[in-house]
């Protein structure tokens, strides 16, 4: 598939090892970099579930000018033109994804900025979990920053009757559900679901196996699924009826007893399920955390094995057909790819940018 290849993972540089994208073709030249100073961007780390100097970047977006949004996990989100400059910031605790809806906001998760027992709606404790909890919210955002939109993952489940999965799993570290990803359904594809409506959100809960349909006005989830897949993420809305899953199919021992990681698609108005990858042909693939997955326009698929440092290009056979692989830490470590995502972008659009020599970009204060 043509295009540009945007990589978010760490970096090393002559300061050290940065977070940051870089913005690749097909041979690996990189035609363009955005490197961040995490301490610049949020300060200390007072407030934040995670300290900003210490955490991962996840969840990107590239506007075509060249600024790009970034979530710095579980503290927030920026935006950032193509010099570096920080244009704004939003510290909501965001996290994982982000995803732009028809009408040009951004849906995106968000935690809560400490512990909490209880919401609103259950003053005295959420029913059934006697801790502490970090509460996740679905968040819409504009591009200049606004906060539009937070809604509590806990009170949308308890609504809706799904607090039963809460028994069927444990907490890990104060987290019952760890949000992974919120997707909502665009205008130009709504009429291929019929069960849903355009605006609807696809949000994925690794820690309850759990991928789920819901209108943000009314709250009503209109479809869940907790199979067939394990710890999953990047659920996606991939056209006549299908959902789209990055299935980790999380095992013990490498991948090796339930045979790695897949893509796995569900049509929930018929129930039909399918393995788009692996196919016979394909190389062996399995990230135990995080990934993400692109269905491109000519059928391939991007894969992204987090884990590994991998990133591949696959033809409808399953049969590689790109790869890329990271520069390693050392003989026995390589840095996760968070994400990597391919846009319809050439080196003359890049040219077009302010700032297109990759030593020039690195994050600036607001000025």
């Amino acid at each position: 598939q043509p295009g540009l290849t945007s990589i978010t993972s760490s970096w090393k540089t002559s300061d050290g090892w940065k977070v940051g994208l870089k913005l690749i073709g097909k041979r690996g030249t990189v035609y363009h970099e955005w490197l961040l100073d995490r301490s610049e961007l949020f300060g200390s780390g007072l407030g934040y579930r995670k300290n900003p100097k210490q955490t991962d970047l996840q969840g990107t977006y590239l506007f075509s000018n060249g600024d790009v949004l970034v979530n710095l996990e579980y503290v927030g989100m920026a935006r950032i033109n193509a010099c570096g400059r920080v244009l704004w910031t939003l510290a909501e605790g965001t996290h994982h994804s982000v995803a732009r809806a028809s009408d040009g906001t951004f849906w995106t998760p968000g935690v809560s900025q400490r512990t909490r027992r209880g919401s609103e709606r259950f003053r005295e404790g959420f029913p059934g979990l006697g801790e502490e909890l970090w509460v996740d919210r679905i968040l819409q955002v504009r591009p200049d920053g606004t906060l539009l939109r937070d809604i509590n993952v806990l009170d949308v489940l308890y609504a809706n009757g799904l607090e039963y999965l809460f028994f069927k799993h444990r907490v890990l570290n104060g987290d019952v559900t760890h949000m992974n990803d919120i997707e909502p359904l665009r205008e130009s594809m709504a009429k291929e679901y019929p069960l849903f409506e355009r605006g609807d959100l696809l949000v994925s809960l690794r820690y309850l196996n759990l991928v789920f349909v819901m209108d943000p006005e009314t709250k009503n989830v209109r479809w869940y699924a907790t199979g067939p897949f394990i710890a999953q993420h990047d659920p996606d809305f991939i056209g006549d009826g299908w959902i789209g899953i990055f299935d980790n199919n999380r095992d013990y021992n490498g991948g090796t007893v339930l045979g790695g990681s897949r893509i796995v698609a569900v049509r929930p108005q018929d129930g039909r399920t399918e393995v788009r990858f692996p196919k016979e042909q394909s190389d062996p693939f399995y990230t135990r955390l995080r990934g993400k997955w692109q269905q491109l326009e000519n059928g391939n698929l991007l894969l992204t094995e987090s884990q590994s440092g991998r990133v591949v290009e696959v033809n409808p056979d399953g049969e590689t057909v790109w790869e890329w692989v990271h520069q390693p830490y050392d003989d026995s470590r390589v840095p996760a790819v968070t994400k990597a995502q391919r846009y319809p972008l050439s080196s003359s659009n890049v040219a077009s940018w302010p700032c297109t020599s990759v030593d020039s970009v690195r994050t600036s204060k607001r000025r």
